[in-house]
């Protein structure tokens, strides 16, 4: 058996000898009483951009999914196996968190990959192939412009990809009732890994913008 990696397990001891110390009477509590977040992130799963550290959460703050793109799939209850909207449903219906934050982030594998439709899958499976379909008919718009760099069809298309997901999160029945009745907000933010700038999207004009 091989061993477990060493690095993790110096992370561990790290852990329990500085944060759970300082912050043990909180794990105590969430263990007791359940956990009761206010606002579900749904996040990409690059390991560079985790919403627990960019807001500096406490434990038990945040519940947060993560998938390639950070993408909400359009409700679709057709039998099969929907990741991101079965944590959605727990987190409106069991959870009753008050706020959902869709967060992308700049230099999206992902979104590069929405960008690129002649590249080669990365196994026979292409499941990332099949899960960027979602932005099929943005990436052939923003490609289709010549005008722009890549680096800008790029951001382009991880902010659009974020309003496309608040778009799919309010065909969710439960969802868009929240909303409706004043028990639920949905945000949008966009986060550059480069410089530690959050964008924060305009409800209603769309456009990203920085917060004071």
């Amino acid at each position: 058996m091989d061993s477990f990696p060493k690095y993790l397990l110096d992370g561990y001891k790290n852990f329990m000898s500085g944060r759970y110390v300082e912050e043990s009477a909180r794990y105590r509590q969430l263990a007791e009483e359940g956990q009761k977040p206010q606002t579900l992130f749904i996040a990409c799963c690059d390991s560079r951009a985790a919403p627990e550290t960019i807001f500096d959460a406490s434990p038990g703050e945040l519940f947060v999914v993560r998938n390639v793109a950070n993408m909400v799939p359009p409700y679709e209850p057709d039998g099969q196996y929907h990741g991101t909207s079965a944590a959605l449903e727990f987190a409106v219906e069991g959870l009753k968190v008050k706020n959902i934050v869709v967060l992308g982030h700049g230099r999206c594998g992902g979104i590069h990959a929405a960008l690129s439709p002649n590249a080669d899958p990365l196994s026979p499976g292409d499941f990332i192939g099949k899960w960027i379909n979602l932005l099929k008919p943005a990436a052939a718009q923003i490609n289709s412009n010549s005008i722009m760099t890549e680096g800008e069809r790029q951001t382009a298309l991880e902010r659009i990809s974020i309003r496309n997901s608040l778009a799919n999160l309010r065909s969710f029945p439960n969802v868009k009732e929240a909303e409706k009745q004043g028990k639920l907000k949905l945000y949008g933010a966009w986060f550059d890994i480069s410089s530690g700038e959050l964008w924060v999207m305009d409800n209603k004009t769309g456009d990203f913008i920085r917060p004071d």
